[in-house]
């Protein structure tokens, strides 16, 4: 069913009752699939998309151990941009956000595209001179990127505490085509236009093996039976180091908790997306008047999808020195997402050295903006045997020859990252 105006109304006159289901709800078939995609969060749903739009791959199935939007494709804050610094992320992120503006037009579904801007606060002068140094790199990317003072800060979110004695506003970096997306329809909306093309999505539907005969990867093991498969995909997010396990690889990533919280609702307060300069704090407003933030991850290694107190009193606090009015408001809930960090910070989008495994993982913060560029270029890796042009750095062995995409710059300590 295509969904527009007509089909809105006709729905509305027949009593809602002749709306089919977004998708087919398959389990693994019998014989052998062209790719196996373990992990039906966005990048999978997004891979298995335009691996059947684009290279006219259809014979697919993305296998869930859960249901679709289960893991951090919904546990995220929603925000996308493309203000980066380095060469090898800022074409990739960029590309990504050409896509996230035709996304809804390609997979006919409201994912609530919201172009709100994004505005990096700065707090000092060497800040400011920082960020005059990625706009500056961004614009001669072809990306929007503008340099604002206090005055213009002020005019922009006159709320925020700009005299503060510790952290006080000096400035921001403004990127006007950034926002947010609603999370949860991404999800919906990629595994809905892949299941259009015919691609199998099977949820509940947990990979506890990979199975690899005289060094080529033959199909994967699961809850559910063997399915046989000529290439597998592994999009498997914090999970990606016990899935690429199951093959003997060992990735140069660590898994962490990030949590994020949302208040009640209130009036429209904020129409942009804020980050708080002195400390890793990020603030939206959400459709339903929630303010949506979150901050650091926690600092331990773990695979459950909930965090700790210390690191919600951390977030706090940086919330109350950017909008001291925050401390009037009350949390209604948090949730945690298992992050996949990588030593640098970076991503891997890249072949495995076992032949006919691919991997998507090391998505650290940058996951959910990511989504549309990391299908993309993970369709045409896996379909062409080759990275795209937007992927090539993101190799799986820079680590050790030393080619690191380090955009932070905190070396390669993933916590920090």
């Amino acid at each position: 069913m295509k969904y527009s105006a007509l089909s809105l109304l006709r729905n509305a006159l027949s009593g809602n009752r002749d709306w089919k289901p977004a998708w087919r709800d398959m389990s693994p078939r019998g014989d052998e699939y062209d790719v196996v995609i373990v992990g039906g969060g966005g990048h999978g749903l997004a891979t298995a998309h335009y691996l059947a739009k684009v290279h006219g791959i259809t014979n697919v199935a993305v296998i869930e151990k859960g249901y679709v939007g289960s893991g951090n494709v919904g546990r995220n804050t929603t925000i996308i941009r493309s203000n980066y610094l380095l060469p090898g992320n800022t074409p990739f992120y960029e590309w990504s956000l050409k896509l996230w503006e035709g996304l809804e037009q390609d997979i006919n579904y409201n994912a609530m595209v919201s172009q709100r801007g994004v505005l990096n606060l700065c707090h000092s002068d060497a800040q400011r001179d920082a960020f005059a140094r990625r706009g500056n790199a961004m614009r001669m990317c072809g990306v929007d990127a503008e340099l604002l003072d206090q005055a213009q800060v002020r005019a922009m979110v006159p709320y925020l505490d700009f005299d503060n004695a510790r952290f006080p506003i000096r400035g921001g970096l403004l990127q006007p085509r950034g926002g947010t997306v609603r999370h949860d329809a991404v999800a919906w909306g990629y595994a809905r236009a892949a299941d259009s093309r015919g691609v199998d999505i099977c949820q509940n539907c947990e990979v506890t093996g990979i199975r690899v005969e005289n060094g080529r990867t033959v199909g994967v093991e699961t809850t559910k039976g063997f399915v046989r498969a000529k290439k597998v995909a592994l999009a498997a997010a914090g999970n990606s180091s016990r899935v690429a396990a199951m093959a003997g690889l060992r990735l140069p990533i660590e898994t962490h908790v990030l949590q994020a919280f949302v208040s009640e609702a209130v009036k429209p307060l904020i129409d942009t997306v804020i980050t708080f300069g002195a400390g890793h704090f990020y603030i939206s407003q959400s459709d339903k008047g929630g303010l949506v933030f979150g901050g650091d991850l926690d600092g331990y290694n773990s695979y459950a999808q909930r965090g700790s107190l210390p690191l919600v009193e951390h977030v706090m606090e940086e919330g109350m020195a950017l909008m001291p009015m925050l401390g009037r408001l009350r949390i209604v809930r948090s949730w945690g997402g298992v992050m996949d960090m990588s030593m640098d910070g970076s991503p891997i989008i890249d072949r495995t050295p076992v032949d006919g495994l691919y991997l998507n993982a090391g998505w650290c913060y940058g996951g959910f903006k990511a989504t549309p560029a990391s299908g993309w270029c993970f369709a045409h890796t896996i379909a062409r045997d080759e990275p795209h042009e937007f992927n090539a750095a993101f190799r799986l062995d820079r680590f050790a020859t030393g080619h690191l995409i380090d955009e932070k710059g905190q070396g390669p300590t993933p916590n920090l990252h």
